[in-house]
């Protein structure tokens, strides 16, 4: 992963694969929960895509397989309006729903055709792609879906709720 940035807080957690699920929970009309192994007999996509940082860095191009979200939710059937993703090491980070229907997200376990390395986020992360790459959370384990917006990690400490990067939405009212 060459040109790629390696920025985390705290320590890289160390799941194995075999250890790993990533569940959807909250306010849903069915809780899921899916080991490895169910995980990588769903459908896979490959996804080629822009990433870009917060702290101003981009990477054009990049390719990632995974798992989209619209599948995934699909079988939770959402009834709230907002996600929080939550990860190992207690990182959490918020989305509107609509941030991640529709095509627009995925949990991904592979990066350039090798599974995803460690230290950026294996062995699975979400990946948001039209929003600052904080938002794409790394090491994740699950979503929970919400009725109300319930600010992650970073988003409560500074950085703004949405982080869209074409709009430079880098940091919250008290930062201006």
């Amino acid at each position: 992963m060459q040109d790629f940035p390696v920025l985390t807080y705290g320590p890289t957690p160390q799941t194995a694969p075999k250890d790993w699920t990533f569940s959807i929970d909250g306010s849903v009309g069915t809780a899921r929960r899916w080991t490895w192994d169910e995980f990588q007999a769903l459908p896979q996509e490959r996804i080629t895509t822009d990433i870009h940082c917060v702290t101003s860095w981009s990477k054009l191009d990049t390719s990632w397989t995974g798992v989209s979200l619209d599948l995934l939710l699909g079988e939770a059937q959402p009834t709230g309006a907002f996600v929080t993703a939550w990860c190992d090491g207690g990182y959490t980070t918020n989305l509107p729903l609509a941030d991640v229907t529709g095509g627009k997200a995925w949990i991904v376990h592979g990066y350039e055709g090798a599974p995803l390395p460690r230290e950026h986020g294996g062995p699975a992360r979400l990946l948001v792609p039209h929003l600052y790459f904080w938002k794409s959370a790394k090491w994740v384990r699950g979503i929970t879906i919400t009725e109300s917006n319930e600010p992650g990690f970073w988003e409560q400490n500074g950085y703004h709720d949405h982080g869209d990067p074409w709009t430079e939405e880098r940091y919250g009212p008290a930062w201006r």
